[in-house]
C-alpha cells in the first residue's frame, strides 16, 4: 500500500482527480507529506532490492525535525524482523513508484546497527546518533541547524 492509498484528506490527488471530483485547491504533496501516509511505505535499494517497510517516524520534539524512519527488515509476518533507525535524510522518496529508496544494499543493511522491538535504543543519545549517521553516510540534521 502506498502513501496515495493511505491519504484520507486528498493531499496527493492530482489536479485531474480534483477536477473530476469537484474538489478545489491543490494539496502540498509530495513536498509536504502526512506522517501517517508514509508509515507502511516500502523501501528499496538503488538496485531495486526490497529492504522492508517504514514502521514509524521519529520526531525530534525540540527541533520539529524528522530524525529517523524506523525500517523493518527480515522476518516473516512480523516474527524475527529487525528494526533499524535510518536517518530520514538518507531516504529519498520515489514519487513514481510511491516508495522510499535507500542507498544501502541488502547485505550492508543486514549488518547495520539495529534493534529488537522490545529493546529500543536511546535515539536521543548523541553518541548513538553519530554512529548511525556514520553508518549510512548521512549528516545529523542538528549539525546543519547549528550554522
Amino acid at each position: 500500500m502506498s502513501y496515495e492509498d493511505r491519504d484520507p484528506y486528498g493531499i496527493y490527488k492530482s489536479n485531474a482527480q480534483r477536477k473530476s471530483s469537484n474538489s478545489t485547491g491543490t494539496g502540498p504533496g509530495p513536498q509536504l507529506m502526512g506522517a501517517d501516509t508514509l508509515i507502511g511505505n516500502d523501501v528499496v535499494s538503488l538496485s531495486e532490492d526490497d529492504l522492508g517497510d517504514i514502521k514509524e517516524l521519529m520526531l525530534d520534539m525540540k527541533t520539529g525535525q524528522v530524525a529517523y524512519a524506523v525500517l523493518a527488515f527480515g522476518g516473516f509476518l512480523g516474527m524475527g524482523e529487525k528494526l533499524f533507525a535510518v536517518p530520514f535524510s538518507a531516504l529519498r522518496l520515489d514519487t513514481l513508484h510511491k516508495r522510499f529508496v535507500l542507498n544501502v544494499e541488502r547485505e550492508r543493511l543486514q549488518g547495520a546497527p539495529g534493534f529488537d522491538k522490545s529493546q529500543w535504543p536511546d535515539m536521543a543519545d548523541a553518541e548513538w546518533a553519530r554512529g548511525v549517521h556514520a553508518y549510512y553516510g548521512s549528516k545529523p540534521y542538528a549539525d546543519s541547524m547549528n550554522r
